[in-house]
């Protein structure tokens, strides 16, 4: 018997490494004669470069760069191969980088970003993976764009300062002096969200205020993404108001889109096929995914949903791991999914789980395992 265990980050306990380890714990003990093979997941958010490198391998990378509000930090990056970068947004300018004192979308800026990118460059990557969950920002990524040489220029000529405020007083922007490099570039931007740049489900209103943003700095925001993409669309030819996902990061898809001329992919999918996973299911009798927490919103393009979806195209039974469960946690049985197995259950709470995660974790997999192959022996 073959088992392919492919779990996300479960958040503030286990990394997705450290949680696939300990659910192939839990798979051995339920089958001790089973092949059992590790492959961590992510959907773009962060996690995605260890989750890559625990799974395929790689060089860890450190690169001094900005922090949201321009600091000098050191960032993570991972290089795949000879020439694939995974960088992950949030490394550089995440909302983790700032207290919650420090957070201000109309200041915070995706230059650092950009310094990630420019050092992939300079290490030989020509296939750039952006991956864009966790961000502080909502600057359409015009801070990553002014870092690779952009031009963005208000009415008298003059360089916009970062952040998303600034591009209210957009009129121009001047492309002349883009790293030349990025026309030899594949870029792909993995989104865990398909928020469109603009309007109510846009970056500035939906995710603004998690950020720091009041409801009036948010509607401003919205309003300087609205004429940012405008002049995009005007001055390069992208309309990246209409693109799924253009919202991702405070609009750094859009940025990436425009200037990168980036594919904007689901970050699951994105994972996946870095990772192998469509190639590992092949042939595999089971598949064991999970998350710190199901819920309604589980469904829509999360690592367990991605991973689910393509077991069913495999023809894998699926069994997915919780922390908890949340509300509307029953929308993932319409994907296919054999079992739902969370660890705070009767007799185990929620302190007990985070004190515990690994341990808890293993002997959730144990328990689910087992209660399949009995559902199976008994079909």
């Amino acid at each position: 018997m073959r088992i392919v265990v492919a779990p996300q980050e479960f958040k503030g306990t286990l990394s997705a490494s450290q949680a696939a380890e300990a659910i192939g714990e839990g798979a051995r003990r339920a089958v001790p004669q089973a092949q059992v093979e590790l492959v961590p997941m992510a959907d773009g958010g962060p996690g995605t470069v260890g989750a890559v490198l625990s799974t395929i391998g790689g060089r860890l990378m450190r690169t001094p760069g900005a922090d949201p509000l321009g600091r000098r930090v050191e960032a993570e990056w991972a290089l795949v191969g000879e020439n694939t970068a995974v960088i992950e947004m949030a490394a550089a300018a995440g909302l983790w980088r700032l207290p919650p004192e420090e957070r201000d979308p109309q200041r915070t800026t995706t230059y650092g970003v950009a310094e990630l990118i420019r050092a992939a460059l300079d290490a030989g990557c020509r296939r750039l993976v952006v991956a864009l969950g966790g961000s502080a920002t909502n600057d359409g990524g015009a801070g990553m764009a002014q870092a690779l040489g952009v031009r963005l220029l208000d009415g008298e000529g003059r360089d916009l300062p970062p952040g998303g405020a600034a591009l209210a007083r957009l009129e121009r922007i001047d492309v002349s002096g883009r790293d030349r490099r990025l026309a030899e570039c594949e870029t792909v931007a993995a989104a865990d969200v398909t928020n469109p740049l603009c309007g109510p489900e846009g970056a500035s209103l939906v995710y603004g205020p998690q950020k720091g943003a009041s409801p009036e700095a948010a509607a401003e925001l919205d309003a300087a993404l609205r004429r940012y993409a405008d002049v995009i669309q005007r001055d390069l030819g992208v309309d990246v108001a209409n693109i799924a996902g253009a919202g991702s990061a405070g609009g750094l898809g859009a940025g990436l889109a425009a200037f990168l001329r980036a594919r904007i992919e689901p970050g699951v999918d994105v994972v996946a096929e870095v990772v192998g996973l469509r190639r590992r299911l092949a042939g595999a009798d089971l598949i064991v995914t999970g998350e710190g927490r199901l819920d309604a919103q589980t469904a829509f393009g999360k690592t367990v949903a991605g991973v689910a979806r393509l077991a069913q195209e495999a023809g894998v039974p699926v069994i997915v791991l919780a922390g908890v469960l949340g509300q509307g946690w029953e929308s993932v049985l319409s994907l296919g999914v054999a079992g739902v197995e969370p660890v705070v259950r009767g007799g185990v709470s929620a302190e007990e789980a985070m004190a515990r995660p690994a341990e808890l974790l293993a002997e959730t997999a144990e328990r689910a395992v087992r209660g399949w192959l009995r559902v199976r022996q008994t079909a």
